[in-house]
């Protein structure tokens, strides 16, 4: 697939977003064993490309809901960076004042509608974006992304039947990394490419390379003007590999090293960057520049998180009660 020179500045920005996402995942990969950063993590390195491939094809106002590895879509809809990061560290300056976390953030103001740790839990949540959008005229477009495990739960087919019979604007991305935790797909699925299930429900199914970033982009941007066009949903499976365990506890010694080196050696990053130079679209310089202005950008939300407040003890009553309705309000 050749580059069009009139994309020049996307095709950096993916790279810019791409490495924004592994810089990050890398620096908490660190601080999370040395600073006091509660909970846990599920990391996403290795998917950068379906999450940047995905988001590039949307509008500003267009939603996503994310799974319980949602840093790399969070980052890839365009949340704040240092808001993101002061979110891991339960910071009142975070995305969600603190009370998110890692498995649970979000950023409604630009569409992303939350992470989830219920696995499939995003789904229907994508679904009824999708139906506001439609009863409101908007001609916004709900993306769910979902692991290859979510694709047995019971929300996955009640979220993908009514999306397909309403005619939904919604588009359902599977993340296929091989594994559910530590179960492998061909041990949880009996078909070989899980996008042949979108035939039961007619609508249409694609399966991509999930570590090419420029062929999940074109693959999204065809769902996306389908359910603009009010053609009704599509199923996307992209095919890729997270490099760290499930969580950041798992040393993933389920798989195999000769398994994870041979993943690595299509890393998303490196693909993309050496189709950008190989192609003259972008000098080695070029890239080298947006890398080391990532990690200062970076490095710099971290110092942000680190001197931010933590949350007042009493802000989690305003969050849960709703505030008392003025008199003359039914």
């Amino acid at each position: 697939m050749e580059l069009r020179e009139s994309d020049r500045e996307l095709y950096l920005e993916m790279y810019r977003k791409m490495v924004l996402i592994r810089t990050f995942e890398d620096k908490l990969y660190f601080l999370f064993l040395n600073t006091p950063m509660p909970g846990t993590m599920h990391q996403y390195n290795g998917q950068e490309a379906v999450a940047v491939g995905v988001c590039s094809a949307l509008r500003d106002n267009d939603y996503i809901t994310s799974t319980h590895r949602g840093h790399g879509h969070t980052l890839a809809k365009g949340a704040d960076l240092k808001g993101a990061m002061a979110e891991m560290f339960a910071k009142d300056t975070g995305l969600c004042r603190g009370m998110g976390g890692s498995m649970h953030i979000a950023d409604f103001r630009v569409g992303m509608l939350g992470a989830n740790g219920i696995v499939g839990g995003g789904l229907p949540i994508a679904a009824g974006a999708a139906l506001t959008a439609k009863i409101r005229g908007t001609n916004q477009v709900a993306v769910a992304f979902m692991g290859d495990a979510a694709v047995n739960e019971g929300s996955w087919h009640e979220s993908v039947n009514l999306a397909a019979v309403w005619k939904l604007p919604v588009v359902f991305v599977i993340e296929n990394n091989l594994y559910g935790y530590s179960v492998k797909v061909s041990q949880a699925c009996p078909t070989e490419h899980i996008a042949t299930r979108a035939v039961a429900y007619g609508i249409p199914g694609e399966i991509v390379d999930g570590q090419d970033v420029l062929a999940v982009y074109d693959a999204s941007r065809r769902a996306v003007q389908r359910a603009r066009q009010r053609g009704g949903p599509s199923l996307i499976e992209c095919k890729t590999y997270r490099y760290k365990g499930h969580a950041r506890f798992d040393p993933a010694a389920y798989r195999s090293k000769d398994e994870e080196e041979e993943w690595k050696r299509r890393d998303p990053l490196k693909l993309w960057a050496g189709k950008l130079t190989d192609s003259g679209t972008a000098q080695e310089g070029e890239l080298k520049a947006i890398r080391t202005a990532v990690r200062q950008d970076v490095d710099a939300a971290v110092d942000f998180a680190m001197k931010s407040p933590p949350p007042p003890p009493d802000l989690c009553l305003s969050l849960i009660f709703a505030a008392p309705r003025s008199e003359g309000h039914a």
